[in-house]
């Protein structure tokens, strides 16, 4: 006996195609998801290493009070070392997520913000190679016998603001990185406009305090502390609306 399947309906292949997302669009949700995650994680490590030991330890001007808490928070030290070499590679992979995420936008100029970003993280891992060298300095026989404690002290500070410099002259990249995926974000069509008006803002924010530190002697005014609220929404609306996002026909 000889059986035969009805046809499927056009309204039930019509659903079935609005459930299934076209191959670009399941690309753009499933960048925005790892870049919102990635930057989720690099927020808390680089906060984490940078406000809670890094700067908790270093004393400006006092060498021998640095030193000496340095010392005694060697693995404390250590870890937040790692954490900023995993800030560099999650930087990475950002700019790859965000490149597949508005290369439908423009490709030209995704590429070149993902481009701005990785540059920015080799320089950063530069400035953490600074770090590297601080505690080998403080506690290795072969410098304890070459140089006095007070020279090694010294040299050690000068390494942590050496850190601190070389990461700020990176930031120009960075802001220029942000500035970047603003205007990309306001042609998108998929990020609200006002996310892509407030990573201009933020971007321009790194721009104004990396340029001032280097023209202005002295200048201790953080911008950035303040126009930094568009990196944190768009990583909110990453995770939150990213999986969500359609491209215009």
């Amino acid at each position: 006996m000889i059986t035969t399947r009805p046809a499927p309906s056009s309204s039930r292949s019509a659903a079935a195609t609005t459930q299934t997302p076209p191959p670009a669009n399941r690309g753009i949700r499933r960048s925005a998801l790892v870049a919102g995650s990635a930057l989720l994680v690099l927020a808390v490590l680089s906060a984490a290493a940078n406000f809670g030991v890094i700067q908790r330890l270093v004393t400006p001007g006092d060498a021998t009070r640095t030193a000496r808490d340095i010392l005694a928070s060697a693995g404390l030290f250590r870890l937040a070392i790692a954490a900023l070499v995993v800030v560099v590679i999650l930087d990475i992979v950002v700019a790859r997520a965000l490149l597949t995420f508005f290369a439908p936008v423009h490709q030209g100029l995704a590429r070149l913000a993902a481009w701005l970003r990785i540059s920015y993280a080799v320089i950063f891992a530069v400035a953490i190679s600074q770090l590297d060298g601080v505690l080998p300095l403080l506690g290795h026989a072969r410098y304890l016998t070459t140089f006095s404690a007070g020279q090694r002290r010294t040299e050690a500070l000068m390494k942590i603001q050496d850190f601190q410099d070389i990461w700020h002259v990176s930031l120009i990249l960075f802001g220029l990185h942000l500035v970047l995926i603003g205007y990309l974000a306001c042609k998108s069509g998929y990020v609200p406009r006002v996310l892509g008006v407030l990573l201009v803002i933020a971007g321009g924010g790194y721009l104004a305090d990396s340029f001032s530190a280097l023209l202005v002697p002295g200048y201790s005014v953080n911008v950035a502390a303040f126009t930094f609220i568009g990196e944190a929404l768009f990583m909110l609306w990453l995770l939150a609306k990213g999986r969500n996002v359609t491209l215009r026909a």
